[in-house]
């Protein structure tokens, strides 16, 4: 098997991104995020669904065009609109409320993309990157470099817009590889299913090691992610683990993979490292 070129570089770029760009420190709790760039550059399924409907700031504005202060709308779907407020004095003031569009704004096409690099904590690009280099080198081998780059690519972008059909009224930001590795994670089961993986049990109050195939593995985790995402179905969505990403991605590899992978070897005896 060649040196895994594509996945030491995308976990590479995770890295340089949570970082760099995210600029994570040391809080003295744990690893925290810029916010700014972070929630900035994360993917808002709203802003897909409503092209041209922003959503956020609004600007309070007399009638004579004066503005007169900010706040933040609580409407998905806020619009210019009139508003009556009640002053100090008891007076009521009709006052227009007018959208304020922020320019510097990436396009939401944009964040599809950066939002596939970013992550919001240690254990979050971790257990990603840790995923990725696990299964990532055979799916790479199987397919070649250039290949491998447009599948990952692609089953990040299925996964974000099931997660986005999902909720495609959600304003909560949406950041994190897992989308594009649960598309790795569909091809693998398929391309290896007879794979042994390394596989940490917990039974009540004792652990013990199995090697388990890949297809029993990575098929129980699958069943896990619908199940949770079956869970959050009309619940009040607060943010937490984007599970119809997962979905997506997922599906994604399984559809998708044969249609990528042109040199995937019969089997692999080689076990993979523990995954849970």
């Amino acid at each position: 098997m060649r040196f895994p070129v594509v996945t030491v570089a995308l976990i590479l770029i995770n890295v340089v991104m949570f970082f760099g760009f995210q600029k994570a420190h040391w809080d003295g709790r744990g690893f925290a995020v810029n916010p700014s760039n972070t929630v900035h550059y994360a993917f808002i399924p709203y802003k897909l669904t409503h092209l041209g409907k922003p959503c956020g700031q609004v600007a309070i504005v007399e009638p004579s065009g004066e503005r007169v202060g900010d706040k933040t709308s609580e409407e998905p779907q806020c619009q210019g609109k009139v508003e009556t407020l009640q002053t100090t004095t008891g007076e009521q003031v009709r006052q227009r409320v007018a959208r304020v569009v922020d320019k510097t704004k990436p396009s939401v096409w944009l964040t599809i993309l950066t939002a596939m690099f970013m992550h919001g904590g240690l254990l979050h690009i971790g257990g990603n990157m840790l995923f990725l280099w696990i299964f990532g080198n055979n799916v790479e081998d199987s397919m070649g470099r250039g290949t491998f780059v447009a599948f990952y690519l692609l089953g990040g972008l299925a996964a974000t817009l099931l997660q986005t059909v999902l909720g495609s009224n959600s304003t909560i930001p949406n950041l994190g590889a897992s989308g594009a590795i649960a598309a790795v994670l569909g091809g693998y089961a398929l391309l290896y299913p007879r794979a042994r993986v390394v596989t940490l049990i917990f039974i009540i109050f004792f652990i013990t090691v199995l090697e388990l195939p890949a297809l029993l593995v990575l098929g129980g985790w699958f069943v896990l992610q619908v199940l949770s995402a079956g869970s959050q179905v009309g619940a009040h969505a607060s943010g937490g683990v984007a599970y119809g990403a997962h979905i997506g991605g997922f599906l994604f590899g399984l559809l998708a993979i044969k249609l990528f992978a042109r040199r995937a070897k019969d089997h692999y005896v080689e076990p993979r490292l523990p995954v849970y």
